[in-house]
């Protein structure tokens, strides 16, 4: 049985392009299945690469994804039934209050370091 791992590449005019690999230079192309709220997402693309057992797939984000809220990939590889990895799209007021969110948690970070920090030098003067 051949494990395969996914790395990223980049996100581009609407298209996510990511490496696959297989675990050995004569591991067969996956069966790369990628769904979104549990729905398979259409026209992915999977290409051969130059290097043994990697391939370079694309996934278009359809139109209909683009939309509030969070949505996120699931590609995985069918045969096996091996998750390979995830990407999410974040959009609209969802995006908003997650990193409202996200600040309001590194402030309260930050002002705990500050407090251990000034502790700390207090207590190696």
């Amino acid at each position: 049985m051949t494990a395969y791992s996914l790395s990223k590449s980049r996100f581009f005019e609407g298209v996510w392009e990511g490496v696959i690999a297989g675990e050995s230079d004569d591991s067969p192309a996956p069966n790369v299945d990628v769904r979104v709220h549990d729905k398979p997402v259409p026209d992915i693309t999977l290409e051969a690469l130059p290097d043994p057992a990697s391939w370079v797939i694309k996934v278009p984000v359809p139109a209909n994804m683009i939309a509030d809220g969070v949505h996120t990939f699931v590609i995985s590889e069918a045969t096996l039934g091996q998750a390979l990895g995830d990407f999410s799209i974040i959009a609209g007021d969802a995006a908003g209050e997650d990193i409202r969110a996200e600040m309001s948690l590194l402030r309260a970070e930050l002002d705990m370091l500050k407090r251990s920090f000034r502790r700390h030098c207090r207590e190696t003067a």
